[in-house]
């Protein structure tokens, strides 16, 4: 099993971290180990299997983790504390969710997600190993927090993408556009995941709102955070023509063709991936 490998690559570069001298040693090894992206990896993989088979090692990375924790603690460098070391307690914090996961299932995750006492990482990395399974019998907590204002941004973010699992509530996520529009903070982090999700259920409902952020949208490089492009790839979807739009005065250009394609294969590429966010 994939997750079964990338979790064991994980643990062996946490086991030569335990052999380090000094926090030189430390710095260097992380470095070479490309710790970032192999532990975010292994992590993603393995929440996102959610088997029992992998309780066993997902027990092990946990200790493991633990233990590095002390040895980072132990080393008084400033390059650590503040960058190494917030890295390894979220690692350690989506490892416990995953193993919870692993071995109590939807409602271990659901536990750990409504436990107020639990560490905020933790309950985020639950919720967010909760929305990746999308029962049915989890739409309400979402639905909780996408009513909520004020309700923490990070987990509204999961519960925005999450609601591309769950058709029929539309209406939803356009009311929490609607909430969150002029706040320019909130609207750059929950606009991409809202349109995101709006996109993937491709409800006629939401034609009136792609058809105006067709001329009031944001405009970014990037497709995933390009609200016009978004917009542009829905109306195309939900009624079969291009209109214009703020960023293609002219849609019988060629180059506009091309550009929608590109950006609805990149749509569909990332349909099924939610995005976890830094949570400290």
């Amino acid at each position: 099993m994939d997750a079964i490998r990338r979790l064991g690559g994980f643990i062996a570069g946490l086991e030569r971290l335990l052999a380090t001298r000094d926090a030189a040693d430390f710095e260097r090894m992380w470095v070479a180990l490309d710790l970032h992206e192999v532990g975010g990896a292994a992590l993603t993989v393995a929440r996102r299997a959610g088997s029992e088979a992998l309780a066993a090692v997902l027990a092990e990375l946990d200790r493991r983790l633990l233990a590095v924790l002390e040895r980072c603690r132990a080393f008084p460098d400033p390059h650590l504390a503040t960058f190494r070391l917030p890295e390894l307690e979220r690692w350690q914090h989506a490892a416990a969710a995953a193993l919870v996961g692993a071995r109590w299932g939807v409602a271990g995750l659901r536990t750990v997600a409504g436990d107020t006492a639990a560490p905020l990482c933790r309950r985020y990395y639950a919720f967010l190993g909760l929305a990746e399974r999308h029962p049915e019998s989890a739409w309400p907590l979402f639905e909780r927090y996408l009513l909520t204002p004020g309700a923490h941004h990070a987990f509204v973010g999961v519960a925005a993408e999450a609601a591309r699992y769950y058709a029929g509530h539309t209406h939803v996520l356009l009311d929490l556009f609607g909430r969150i529009r002029r706040d320019e903070m909130l609207r750059r982090f929950l606009g991409p995941k809202i349109l995101g999700s709006l996109c993937v259920l491709g409800d006629p409902e939401s034609l009136p709102l792609f058809e105006e952020l067709l001329v009031t949208g944001h405009t970014e490089p990037d497709p995933d955070r390009c609200e016009v492009i978004r917009a542009l790839v829905a109306v195309r979807r939900l009624t079969g023509r291009v209109p214009p739009s703020s960023k293609f005065s002219d849609p019988e250009e060629p180059r506009v063709g091309a550009v929608l394609d590109h950006a609805e294969r990149l749509f569909e590429a990332g349909r099924d991936q939610l995005t976890p966010v830094v949570v400290i």
